[in-house]
């Protein structure tokens, strides 16, 4: 008998790449807490994350000129619809927290991880793995940890910042779904684009003539970090990773992103988890190893979904490009397929 090769496959291997680099992003994501807290202190939030998603969108459309055009009215529509759900989250999280403690904010949004395997479940009939949503429960108890001080007693503010969770969990899913069928440097230039045109909407309500501006080198210098490293690059990063890993396995990645936080916060502010706030750490950890667990069996019980061939989608994934994720060419169909055979959507 031959001997086995330990070389994983092409499709594991890219998932483990975009599973690390999604890690990476949730590094960035964690250390624009100190800076944005910062910033947001002298300039309004509505209009500190205008300026964020504009230039980023900026950024982004020049690279894919061609590929907006390839998206089609479907691929621009659904980059909209994205662009409304990260808006939602960043809308609700902002108003939430002026009405409700930072440690319970964080844990609220952090329910995003069992939101999105229930949201998959519901919306898309792609019900997890028993692993990953075992790792999703593990991933939320360490949140609970690491986030709640004291009782839980909701109030107003909880309710808006789980519109916020709500919004988060459907732009994962919502690019569980689409991420696969369109080139994702231009898919991730509508979103920015239309979180930028809805915050700028709203700063024009309520930041005009509030005299909270303040803008120095700092401030210049958190704008272009968040708009280039954490939009630009994050969510292109989350778009490309979601061609081939599954919502419930994205969601569970990105609560590394509060871990971050506290590291960040513990080396540049001096703050101190504590026993609770480790113990919490290792659990999300844990919750992302377990998830692990079921790498190879994504195409199973939680899987990617292939793209539908549709003309759009053909052109827009037509020759790749460097730095984006391969596209996914349909397999070849027989001839004469069996009478009744249905294509898995």
């Amino acid at each position: 008998m031959p001997a086995r090769s330990e070389t994983p496959p092409p499709a594991a291997a890219r998932r483990r790449a975009m599973q690390g680099a999604l890690v990476g992003v949730a590094l960035v994501w964690g250390s624009t807490f100190v800076l944005v807290k910062e910033s947001t202190a002298r300039v309004p939030v509505y209009s500190f994350n205008t300026l964020r998603f504009s230039l980023a969108a900026a950024v982004v459309t020049a690279f894919c000129v061609p590929g907006l055009r390839r998206l089609g009215r479907d691929g621009l529509a659904r980059g909209a619809v994205l662009g409304l759900f990260l808006f939602g989250g960043y809308a609700f999280q902002t108003v939430g927290l002026q009405y409700t403690e930072a440690s319970k904010a964080a844990f609220i949004t952090g329910t995003f991880v069992v939101l999105v395997p229930l949201l998959s479940a519901v919306l898309l009939r792609r019900p997890p793995a028993p692993a990953a949503l075992a790792g999703a429960l593990l991933a939320l108890a360490g949140l609970a940890l690491l986030s709640l001080v004291g009782s839980f007693v909701p109030a107003y503010g909880d309710v808006l910042v789980l519109g916020c969770a709500v919004s988060f969990a459907a732009h994962i899913v919502g690019l569980g779904a689409w991420a696969p069928r369109y080139d994702p440097l231009p898919l991730t230039a509508v979103q920015l684009a239309v979180a930028g045109v809805l915050h700028g909407a709203v700063a024009l309500v309520g930041d005009v003539g509030s005299g909270a501006f303040d803008v120095d080198g700092q401030v210049v210098f958190v704008i272009l970090f968040t708009a280039l490293l954490a939009s630009a690059a994050g969510f292109w990063i989350q778009t490309a990773a979601q061609r081939v890993l599954p919502p419930t396995r994205t969601a569970i990645t990105l609560t590394m992103e509060p871990v971050f936080a506290g590291v960040f916060g513990y080396l540049l502010l001096g703050e101190r988890l504590g026993a609770r706030g480790w113990a919490g750490c290792g659990l999300i950890l844990a919750g992302m190893l377990l998830a692990e667990l079921r790498a190879a069996a994504d195409a199973g019980s939680d899987p990617v979904l292939p793209a539908d061939p549709t003309p759009a989608a053909a052109a827009a994934t037509a020759g790749p490009s460097a730095g984006r994720a391969a596209p996914w060419s349909p397999p070849p169909r027989p001839p004469a397929p069996p009478t009744g055979a249905r294509r898995r959507r």
